[in-house]
């Protein structure tokens, strides 16, 4: 699964100063380090079987405790925050980098999701919410309706 990344929007006519400081520049955007990284929001992939509905989040690189899961009334929100500081020291240096994420998506229920008996786990780097149907959404059938 991919993910979508939010970038700043490009310039239409690019300056004269962008070829003279591109070597820099491609350092800096490609050096890994959490100050330079990108903006994500995670994929989902949402289906549907006539048990249940499935709901995957492709987030690699949290633990299951960094994710927030809450249901208010028929609105299902998932939040994740993750903070990270790093410290170096040498002789004659010194360097913290410090590194926030979180993302926030909300989904709202269909009609007929047992509410008491959503489950979710995180295994791989994919968060997976099952939401089983209730009885009653089990049991509706597809009619065909002839036209008179």
């Amino acid at each position: 699964m991919s993910t979508t990344t939010l970038m700043k929007q490009e310039e239409f006519v690019p300056s004269i100063f962008n070829d003279f400081f591109k070597p820099w520049n491609e350092w800096y955007e490609n050096s890994g380090s959490p100050l330079t990284n990108k903006i994500t929001v995670p994929s989902v992939n949402i289906s549907e079987t006539v048990r249940e509905y499935k709901v995957l989040i492709a987030a690699p690189g949290l633990k299951k405790d960094d994710f927030k899961i809450d249901l208010e009334g028929n609105m299902l929100s998932i939040s994740s925050e993750k903070k990270e500081q790093k410290e170096e020291k040498g002789e004659k240096f010194s360097r913290k980098e410090y590194s926030f994420s979180s993302f926030s998506r909300r989904f709202t229920l269909p009609d007929g999701v047992n509410r008491d008996k959503i489950e979710a786990t995180y295994e791989d780097g994919i968060l997976q919410l099952m939401l089983p149907k209730s009885d009653i959404s089990k049991n509706i059938s597809v009619k065909k309706i002839a036209i008179k």
